[in-house]
């Protein structure tokens, strides 16, 4: 499956994306797709990198998907670290989409991005996160993405939303 995947990348990939072939070389699991932001957005003539890490489960379980190198865009879905808020990274994913959806989902994003900046729990999740981005509880909704931190002091598991940075401190102390 992943071999026909791609293949496909390689012989019809989305406006704007190459495969990087260097990344393939050793490794089929771990692909660099190369991306120019599309023509008319806040990203045109700008170059970014994705990093795809399959499982041994793909296409039953999502890639990890994330943006790599220098340049990270500054996007209210996308942290500084890389990592990109996107449903369908995690729990809409089905194994009816591709690569190509994948890819072409993030040219969508950032093409229908109004502001260049970065989602408001940033520095605070960029310090704390884990390395893996689908090891992250989303809350997806509008313009911005927060997140959902799991109350390890409880024996029964209990969610609650990224608050604010001084009333984090508050119930911490």
């Amino acid at each position: 499956m992943l071999q026909k995947e791609l293949l496909a990348l390689q012989n019809d990939p989305p406006p704007g994306m190459t495969l990087n072939e260097k990344s393939v070389q050793n490794t089929i699991t771990q692909w660099i797709v190369d991306m120019e932001g599309a023509p008319g957005t806040l990203y045109e003539g700008e170059k970014f990198q994705l990093l795809f890490k399959f499982s041994s489960r793909y296409p039953f379980d999502s890639p990890q998907v994330m943006f790599t190198g220098e340049n990270i865009p500054v996007h209210p879905h996308v942290y500084s670290n890389g990592h990109i808020c996107l449903s369908i990274l995690t729990e809409d994913w089905s194994p009816a989409l591709s690569v190509q959806s994948v890819c072409l989902s993030i040219i969508s994003m950032l093409s229908s991005c109004k502001e260049k900046r970065r989602p408001p729990d940033n520095s605070f999740y960029v310090r704390t996160c884990n390395k893996n981005p689908k090891k992250t509880k989303w809350w997806y909704h509008g313009e911005c993405c927060e997140l959902w931190f799991w109350l390890g002091q409880t024996s029964k598991m209990s969610y609650f939303k990224y608050m604010p940075f001084e009333l984090f401190i508050c119930l911490h102390r």
